[in-house]
Formats: C-alpha cells, sequence, structure tokens
C-alpha cells in the first residue's frame, strides 16, 4: 500500500464508474451522501460533508476512515496525516491503517515516528515484511537529508501548471513531455482526478535548462481519446515511442460494492516519420490490452535494446521492467524480464537510459524516501548491478520519477509531486555546481526559558518553499549546513514537548569561506498555565475569518497539538483599546472561536480547545481608553495567544 501521484496510478489503466444515479424523491442523510459522494470517486465533496460529521466528540471510525482517505486520495497528505492519526487511536482500528499513516507521516519528512508506527504495524501482525522496506527507507532517508547531493533542482514553473506535466525527452533546443492540458471541454477528463487526458506538449529549451513556450503538438500524435504520453524517441528523433490508453470500447468489465466500471489498459504504440512527415502510429508486437499494460518506454544508447514497463504475468510482482532486442530484419525480438536485481514484489515504473548506458528509473520495493524513488544501476538487459539511490534533493517524500540527464550529463530533468509544487506532478531541472567557496551555517538549539542545549531536535533548513537539508541536533545542540551565497535561508527547530522557533538567515556573496551562526529558543510546553503569544496572527478590520497568512502560522500550532496528543488549551483573542468594551469582546471572541474552528478543520478535536475573547481588558501597555498611542503601540495588544490547560 504506496502513496502514488494519480498519474502514476494510471499507468495500469484508465477507470470509469458507471454510477448509479440518485431518483429526484431519494433524500440522503449527511452520511449517506459523503458516502455515496466517496463511492463516486469525488473526494473533495465528500470531504466537506464527513468534515461536519466527525466535528463531534465521539465521532464513528467509518467517517473518521472515510475523511482520512479522502485526503489521501486528493495528495493532501498533511491533513491525511492528522486525520489517520485520529484514526489509528480508535480501539476498533485495523492494523492496515498504521501502514496508511506511516507512510503518510514519511510523506510529511516525519521519518522517526514512521518508522515507529510502522514498527507497531509488525508488532501487531507479526507481519514485519510488509513494512520491512519502509521502515530501511526511514533510516536512509535521514541520513540522505543530512547530507544532500549537489544537485540544484528548479521547478520549471514555464511551463508547469495547477495540472500535471510529466517525463521530459530532451531533443536538441526542445523537449518533449506529458501533460494535461487546461480548459478542455468536461467530456474530456479523467473520473478519478477531475482533470484532463493526457496529451504531448512540446516546449523550448534554453541554455541554462529553463523550459518555456509550452505548445501541444498536433493531431498527427495526439489523435486518440484517452490519455497519450509519456513519449520518448530516438537519438535522430525521427521515430517516437509513445504509451497510451487503448481508445477501444471493449475493456475489462469489473463490479466491486461500489458500482460497475470499466477498465482500459496501456499500450506502446511506434512512430515513424517518412520524407519528413509522421506516418500513423504502429502498434507495438508485445501489446495485449485484454490481459495486461504495456507502457513507459527507453531506448538504449545503440538503439538496439528496448525497456519498457508492464504488469503482464511472469514477473516480479506489481509493474516490471522488460526488454526485447532490435533484429537484423526489422522485427522485436524475444520478450524478456529484466530480471530480480532491478525488479522487485513492488512496482518499478519510468525507466531511461544515460548516454554511458546508465538505467534510471523509479521504485516503490527499495528503501526510499517515500513514493516512487528514483535510482540508477548499470548493466544491461538482465544483467545488473546493485541499483543505487539517487539520494536528497533528486528524491523526496513524493514520488520521483522520469530522470533524464542532458547529452553532457552535467544537468537534466526529473518529474515528482512532491509539496509545494504548482500541480499534481511538475518538471524539475536540475544542475551539478560546485560552490568557488565552502559557506556554512550553524545553528544551536536552546531552551527558551533556561538557555540549556537541547540534543535531538529536528532542524530543517529551506529556502522559500524548498526543504535543502534536514538534521537532528548532535549533543552539543548544534547542527552545520552547507549553503550558498546570495540565499534567503530558513531554519526551523522542532521537538516534541516544545513550541517550534524559526529564524531567516540572509548568505552574502563573499570570496572568503565563512560560517554563519543562529540561535533557536524553543520553548517548552508542559508548563500548566503556561501562556504562548502566538506571533502575527492578523485578521481584516472589522473581521473574525481566518486570512491565509494567519492560516500558516496557525498550522504551526496545528501541528504541535498533533505531536503532543494530550495538550488541551485555551485560545485566547485580545484587541486595542480603540472601540466600545462590549463590542471589543465580542470581536475578540468571534476571533477566539474562528481560531478554534480553524484547527478542527485541520483535524485537532474540538474538545482539546476553549476559546476566550478578553477585548481590551489584558492590555500589555499604557494604551487604555483616551491615551494617545501610535499604530505599532496598539497592534502590540492585538494579539493571539494559547494557554495550557491540561498536560
Amino acid at each position: 500500500m504506496k502513496i502514488k501521484s494519480s498519474i502514476i496510478l494510471l499507468f495500469v489503466s484508465v477507470l470509469f464508474l458507471i454510477a448509479q444515479n440518485l431518483s429526484a424523491q431519494e433524500q440522503l442523510g449527511m452520511r449517506e451522501k459523503a458516502d455515496r459522494l466517496f463511492d463516486q470517486f469525488q473526494y473533495s465533496k465528500a470531504a466537506a460533508i464527513y468534515l461536519k460529521i466527525n466535528d463531534t466528540k465521539t465521532p464513528k471510525l467509518h467517517d473518521l476512515e472515510r475523511l482520512a482517505e479522502c485526503y489521501r486520495k486528493m495528495n493532501q497528505y498533511q491533513d491525511a496525516e492528522i486525520w489517520y492519526a485520529r484514526v489509528v487511536a480508535n480501539k476498533e482500528s485495523r492494523p492496515e491503517n498504521l501502514i496508511y499513516y506511516g507512510e503518510l507521516l514519511k510523506a510529511n519528512v516525519l521519518y522517526p515516528k514512521a518508522k515507529k508506527v510502522l514498527k507497531d504495524y509488525a508488532k501487531q501482525t507479526g507481519k514485519i515484511d510488509d513494512v520491512a522496506v519502509a521502515i530501511a527507507g526511514c533510516d536512509s532517508a535521514l541520513i540522505w537529508m543530512s547530507n544532500p547531493t549537489k544537485h540544484k533542482i528548479r521547478n520549471e514553473s514555464g511551463v508547469n501548471t495547477e495540472n500535471s506535466e510529466f517525463s521530459v525527452f530532451p531533443m536538441g533546443d526542445k523537449v518533449y513531455y506529458a501533460g494535461e492540458p487546461l480548459n478542455i471541454a468536461s467530456d474530456k477528463k479523467y473520473g478519478w482526478t477531475g482533470k484532463s487526458f493526457l496529451r504531448i506538449y512540446t516546449a523550448n529549451r534554453s541554455e541554462k535548462n529553463t523550459l518555456t513556450d509550452p505548445s501541444l503538438l498536433g493531431s498527427d500524435v495526439n489523435s486518440e481519446s484517452y490519455h497519450i504520453g509519456p513519449i520518448t524517441g530516438n537519438k535522430t528523433a525521427d521515430t517516437f515511442f509513445i504509451t497510451r490508453t487503448y481508445p477501444g470500447k471493449n475493456g475489462v468489465v469489473k463490479k466491486d460494492d461500489r458500482g460497475t466500471y470499466t477498465t482500459n489498459n496501456m499500450e506502446l504504440y511506434i512512430q515513424s516519420t517518412e520524407d519528413g512527415k509522421w506516418q500513423k502510429p504502429v502498434p507495438f508486437v508485445y501489446n495485449n490490452v485484454k490481459q495486461y499494460s504495456v507502457g513507459h518506454a527507453a531506448l538504449s544508447p545503440d538503439g538496439k535494446v528496448l525497456y519498457f514497463v508492464s504488469d503482464m504475468p511472469g514477473g516480479e510482482g506489481g509493474t516490471d521492467i522488460w526488454f526485447c532486442t532490435f533484429q537484423a530484419d526489422g522485427t522485436w525480438g524475444i520478450l524478456q524480464n529484466a530480471g530480480s536485481t532491478i525488479n522487485t514484489e513492488q512496482d518499478e515504473l519510468f525507466p531511461t537510459m544515460g548516454s554511458d548506458g546508465t538505467l534510471y528509473y523509479s521504485t516503490s520495493g527499495l528503501p526510499g524516501m517515500g513514493g516512487l524513488d528514483i535510482f540508477r544501476v548499470k548493466g544491461s538487459k538482465d544483467v545488473w548491478k546493485t541499483p543505487v539511490n539517487m539520494g536528497y534533493p533528486i528524491n523526496s517524500a513524493g514520488d520521483d520519477f522520469s530522470f533524464v540527464y542532458n547529452d553532457k550529463q552535467t544537468s537534466g530533468y526529473f518529474s515528482s509531486n512532491r509539496k509545494k509544487g504548482r500541480g499534481m506532478d511538475d518538471i524539475f531541472s536540475f544542475t551539478i555546481q560546485k560552490p568557488k567557496v565552502d559557506h556554512y551555517l550553524k545553528a544551536t538549539v536552546l531552551n527558551k526559558q533556561t538557555k540549556v542545549i537541547i540534543p535531538n531536535a529536528s532542524v530543517t533548513l529551506s529556502a522559500g518553499e524548498d526543504i535543502i537539508a534536514k538534521q537532528n541536533s548532535r549533543a552539543d545542540g548544534t547542527v552545520l549546513f552547507q549553503v550558498d551565497e546570495s540565499m534567503v535561508y530558513n531554519v526551523l527547530g522542532v521537538k516534541e514537548s516544545y513550541y517550534a522557533d524559526s529564524a531567516n538567515v540572509a548568505v552574502k556573496e563573499s570570496d572568503i569561506s565563512d560560517t554563519l551562526r543562529v540561535a533557536l529558543y524553543l520553548d517548552q510546553l508542559f508548563e500548566k498555565g503556561k501562556t504562548i503569544r502566538i506571533e502575527n496572527i492578523h485578521y481584516n478590520f472589522d473581521k473574525d475569518d481566518i486570512r491565509a497568512d494567519a492560516a500558516i502560522i496557525l498550522d504551526k500550532l496545528v501541528q504541535t497539538m498533533h505531536e503532543n496528543p494530550t495538550l488541551k488549551i485555551e485560545l485566547a483573542s485580545h484587541t486595542d483599546s480603540r472601540g466600545t468594551v462590549e463590542y471589543n469582546h465580542n470581536l475578540s471572541q468571534r476571533r477566539a472561536q474562528s481560531a478554534v474552528n480553524y484547527l478542527v478543520s485541520r483535524g485537532i478535536e474540538r474538545t482539546r480547545m476553549i476559546a476566550h475573547g478578553y477585548g481590551e481588558s489584558k492590555l500589555l501597555n499604557k494604551c487604555s481608553d483616551g491615551i494617545d498611542c501610535t499604530d505599532e503601540e496598539h497592534q502590540a495588544n492585538r494579539r493571539t495567544e494559547f494557554t495550557i490547560l491540561e498536560y
């Protein structure tokens, strides 16, 4: 059971649900409506109803599971993690939910906690083999994130959209890739994702690998009804190997408790040019849409061996990499499995070949950071050395796949559904550059009250929305990161039983190696009656709704509440003295209640929080009625705080 991007799930088949129509007279309760929407794969609408149903002291396990599953299916991993935490806390929860919870913890880069949860599953069931690879991945991920590779990655925002784009095939100053078009008619959408069916795009490639000016290829390639892509080709770009969904009406019909389904498998087509014109695509000889899928082709550098992916019988399990060789008579030779060195019981997908013959591919069957990880391996056909994980930041806690080098093998592209992307799956470029001089950032984690060092705190280094590295503080409370000049970083320290602290650090351009230093002060939570101010919570004038910038700050409190499940708090809002006492009290109460409601929407039980509006009764300075104060002085009194009631 793995978390995968919706595009990767498409490999096996396109799935259509033949839904039962509701009669106009049928009246459903909230749970029945949510269940019906869930069964119809309308997870976003179902989640909104399950959220209301679960806002109770004793929610039903069924409703908790369904809401957690909705968020998991929508790839909203933080929300899914929080709700699965409530699922597994239920005494009636099935052990299998621990696997989902553990995978979500991995997806959210919480590897130590994920390891513990997965071990709990093994202890409860005795099925250590089911989670052994995932547990090993937790240990490896911490090492990879503390020692990132020299790859500098960049989201190719010139081609990425809110939909999915992935699987770049470079050719000269252009690239080809698969993407979901925007603004396509509603009858041209895939039911699972609600997005458009895949099509093949091309884009311009600059000397710095930046991708711009995306455009759809013509109907000579994008001619079928369902998914078309990914695409690859030979060195001369006169032959394409295109993965696409079987467009016929004779798909496999299946039934389960949701309804009746039709599934259309994937197949591989070969399209060549003649006199500069693209000819009609020819089906690959080993297509068999009645029994299995075939796709994701990769050609060896000499053009003689074709590797591809299939879930056909006779493999190691899931989807495997297979191959066949090009014969002198122009046909493809005997079909063979690439062997158990690279294939596992799980899924192997998206093979590509480097100019030196190195195979790059993604798998969920070897220890990795989460989802699919990219591996490299030397060899050919069915004889391979040991696969090597590409490490961080090429791999992440999400799905990472379709790794390809440019000709000089100092730059290239890969695809990922990692956090903070523009869409479901995005295209990333990378370069490998050694800095002129070394710059370091040394962070020391301290107790805010006692100034005593805190070992084994989790410290994350970020630049913008990208996690650069992650380490645990050593016995002396320090971590050391290598950083780049002319960059602004955020360093965040987190530990259970403490409220997090962060700092921004700017690295100036310099010809001299240096080390910047920063201190992180973590506030202890376990003192009953302790009040902690939540910085930078702002509301629009005379409003009580949670703004987007306030939601980001409150998410830190969500995480603190989630990581400390016995913590109960009073969430308080304060105003300045301007306005009447009664008005300010009512406004602050509404604001405090809005903050509580936001935390409830993020999975925190309402019974763990009390909303209290204090109005202007607890001013921090002299600025009471009739006192002339600056806007900054009044702002100091407009604050949100939480006080620990129980821990």
